[in-house]
């Protein structure tokens, strides 16, 4: 199990290394939506009694960066080595498949959350934070990047080209998480889609990671029904966890 540390390192340097490309370029594309969202609709957008729409859109941009680069991580990590050929010497050497599982799903956590920190530090002086529950926006911050980091690996192995990891960016990952009320609440939506909204997994982890903000969210204002919310995210990923720590061991698309 000691081995899993140099990979998780090496993962961590592949990022950091071209860190403008994975963690600037992020930064600013969240930038980029604050200022056109923000400036725009700051006015004419209701949200929570007392929250301007800025306030409201930060921490859902935070998280939504979060996801994204965590999936991002993974998932072209392993098919840039598969079609690169440099697999292969990852699979010779003595590591088993928890260190693969802990190593890319924990680089890809550490990613996230180094993007996520970017975004609100580049940001947090354009609206009035008050980090009201600070244990839920770490927690949600850990549960959401590692689940998204866990469906970049089965996301990594699946695909054989780089079209088919974009294909799942694009139809599965990008359409998740701007329907999860990233820009919107969720009640001014018709009851239709507001159930639609609540069996997104991302719904729950933006409106648990905003409501560490807050104090009020989507999924309630309260303690309890935010940790409902985290209890069903820990058993989807548990499960999601599970999944792919099965498919690691296979060798699925790996070992030919």
């Amino acid at each position: 199990m000691k081995g899993w540390t140099t990979l998780f390192y090496k993962e961590v340097l592949r990022f950091w290394k071209v860190g403008f490309q994975t963690v600037a370029a992020p930064v600013m594309t969240a930038i980029l939506y604050l200022l056109i969202f923000g400036h725009v609709l700051e006015s004419h957008v209701e949200v929570y009694d007392g929250v301007g729409y800025t306030a409201f859109l930060l921490p859902g941009l935070i998280m939504m960066s979060v996801l994204q680069n965590a999936f991002a991580n993974s998932s072209s990590s392993l098919i840039q080595s598969k079609i690169m050929g440099n697999l292969v010497f990852i699979l010779l050497s003595p590591l088993s498949h928890r260190a693969w599982f802990l190593a890319y799903v924990g680089s890809s956590m550490v990613r996230g959350m180094v993007v996520g920190a970017g975004v609100l530090l580049a940001t947090f002086w354009t609206a009035h934070l008050s980090f009201a529950e600070p244990l839920w926006i770490l927690t949600f911050a850990l549960l959401g990047s590692a689940l998204l980091g866990a469906l970049g690996v089965i996301a990594g192995l699946w695909a054989e080209k780089f079209d088919h990891n974009a294909a799942v960016t694009n139809f599965v990952v990008q359409p998740l998480a701007l329907l999860s009320g990233t820009f919107y609440v969720i009640d001014n939506l018709s009851p239709a889609f507001q159930q639609v909204s609540r069996v997104n997994p991302f719904f729950y982890v933006i409106s648990g990671f905003r409501f560490g903000f807050l104090g009020q969210s989507d999924i309630g204002a309260t303690n309890q029904a935010v940790l409902h919310g985290a209890l069903g995210l820990g058993l989807l990923n548990a499960v999601l966890a599970y999944i792919t720590y099965r498919i690691l061991k296979s060798g699925w698309k790996l070992k030919g």
